[in-house]
């Protein structure tokens, strides 16, 4: 960038230098306290010294609201950036991305963030701690699950997730009250009814608290060791309604078909508290047949009117 830039344009709003060939972002920048859209799309930054040292602290740190540095070289999410607070629109698709940093939490003011079109195989749970987040783009990457502290994005209106490595979706998406759009085209998702029929038996640790659990056997914080009473409060339901069960750590995990708008079907993970326990709405021992898809309508319909949109084709 040229030298002088501040001095010569102090009031500067909007500058877009996407497509120049550039290196390096220069300590010029720092100085403009009026610039809140810095697009820098498609050049060549990426190595040591691409971004002014200082960002987060510099009058520009407080203006920025928009930045763009798709089509870079960026290898990892610049460190400097995460102390941009007042960022609202982060893009950083196509570069060499491999990783999302859990430092990203910090940008608690950002509403759009893009990271497609990289080799990302892993989402933080950190990032459900921005509470402003309402798109997020992770297409074209390499992700094989998603954690299911998303659902913690109660702001998030469109999720993008085409063309990845995901077999299936935590059950927590349904949370999504705002969701309307979620594309999930390209991915390996299962096209029928699996059962991870591994299960490990429970301990007497978790025997014994599930018959306190299920029993409703009273007891208070004075009659337990700390920790035992710790472990009790981290008791979760089995969803099936007829069963009235708990686990702790030893479950059944499966997955089990929702369908969205009467045409389309969405893989949910799905946790039982044992082999036997099947609910109403996952027939683990049948194909997709007309009954498991009966079996699934009172909820589909919910989930439906939660999400207007679902693009899968």
């Amino acid at each position: 960038l040229p030298a002088g830039l501040s001095q010569w344009f102090p009031a500067l709003e909007v500058l877009d230098v996407s497509g120049t060939g550039l290196s390096e972002l220069g300590t010029e920048l720092l100085a403009l306290p009026c610039l809140h859209t810095l697009l820098a799309k498609n050049n060549r930054l990426g190595g040591p010294g691409s971004l002014p040292k200082g960002l987060g602290q510099a009058p520009l740190g407080r203006s920025l609201r928009v930045l763009n540095l798709s089509g870079n070289r960026f290898s990892e999410v610049p460190p400097a950036l995460l102390g941009l607070r007042e960022l609202r629109s982060l893009s950083l698709g196509g570069n060499r991305l491999h990783s999302i940093p859990p430092e990203i939490q910090e940008l608690r003011s950002l509403e759009f963030l893009y990271l497609g079109g990289n080799f990302i195989t892993s989402i933080p749970p950190e990032l459900a701690n921005l509470p402003s987040l309402s798109y997020l783009v992770l297409c074209d990457n390499k992700i094989q699950s998603i954690p299911p502290q998303l659902a913690q994005l109660h702001s998030l209106r469109s999720l993008s997730l085409h063309n990845n490595l995901l077999t299936y979706l935590p059950r927590e998406i349904l949370n999504l009250v705002h969701l309307e759009e979620l594309s999930l085209r390209g991915n390996p998702l299962v096209v029928r009814f699996v059962r991870d029929l591994t299960y490990n038996p429970p301990s007497l640790q978790e025997l014994a608290g599930r018959t306190i659990k299920t029993r409703n056997v009273p007891y208070a914080p004075s009659d337990l060791p700390e920790n035992l009473v710790r472990y009790l409060s981290l008791a979760s339901n089995c969803p099936n309604p007829k069963c009235g069960g708990v686990y702790f750590d030893s479950c059944v995990r499966q997955i089990k078909f929702v369908d969205f708008c009467g045409k389309y079907r969405l893989p949910l993970m799905h946790y039982l508290c044992s082999p036997e326990c099947s609910s109403p709405c996952s027939s683990a021992s049948q194909s997709s047949t007309s009954q498991s898809e009966s079996d699934s309508e009172d909820e589909a319909s919910v989930a439906a009117r939660r999400m207007q949109k679902v693009l899968l084709g």
